[in-house]
């Protein structure tokens, strides 16, 4: 299989350049969901089974990127890099960096002058990482993983997202992305709302 061949049924993903799978199995976009899905489980036991302190999940820029990495880096050799390439989603790369920083800065300044409740800071955290989407792939799930680390660490239960969000079947898709769009323009109250009760 040509690196830059399609996976069946992939709608998310162009090619499988940086697979790190053997690729004369070909692979279907199910199966490769399934591994990504058996490294995600490894970083939600590592930051979500037991209250993440500050040492573990200190929400710095190299953590944040390094997230990234721990939840997809058994499957994808970009895991963790900043994207190079435009995509119809998130900003432009050259200020990916910027951005991440900025909201580095942003979190910390929250949590300082209590700017905000803490659900509604998971609730920007999330938001903020989908609009910057900074990775080739599997930035909402990478973003709902830093809300719910956040949430955890300030001894809130995390939101438990069904990961097959995006599904045309799942009947909170269309809620969750008018969500997103709306904190888009600053409104940011269904966004929280579905933080606070989806699936709990």
């Amino acid at each position: 299989m040509d690196d830059k061949t399609k996976i069946a049924n992939a709608t998310y993903i162009d090619d499988i350049s940086g697979l790190k799978l053997d690729l004369s199995k070909n692979y279907t976009i199910d199966e490769i969901y399934y591994l990504e899905a058996q490294n995600i489980a490894k970083a939600s036991i590592k930051y979500l089974s037991l209250k993440p302190n500050k040492k573990l999940a200190p929400f710095t820029l190299e953590w944040i990127l390094n997230l990234h990495y721990e939840m997809f880096g058994d499957v994808w050799e970009w895991a963790g890099k900043i994207r190079r390439v435009n995509l119809t989603i998130g900003i432009k790369p050259y200020l990916i960096l910027t951005e991440l920083k900025k909201l580095v800065d942003d979190i910390k300044f929250w949590e300082e002058n209590k700017s905000f409740e803490v659900i509604e800071i998971a609730s920007r955290i999330h938001h903020r990482e989908v609009f910057i989407h900074p990775f080739l792939n599997g930035n909402g799930r990478w973003a709902r993983m830093l809300s719910n680390i956040y949430l955890k660490q300030n001894n809130l239960e995390p939101t438990r997202w069904n990961e097959n969000l995006l599904s045309k079947s799942n009947p909170t898709r269309k809620e969750y992305i008018e969500a997103l769009k709306e904190a888009d323009n600053g409104n940011f109250k269904n966004l929280v709302k579905l933080q606070s009760n989806i699936f709990k």
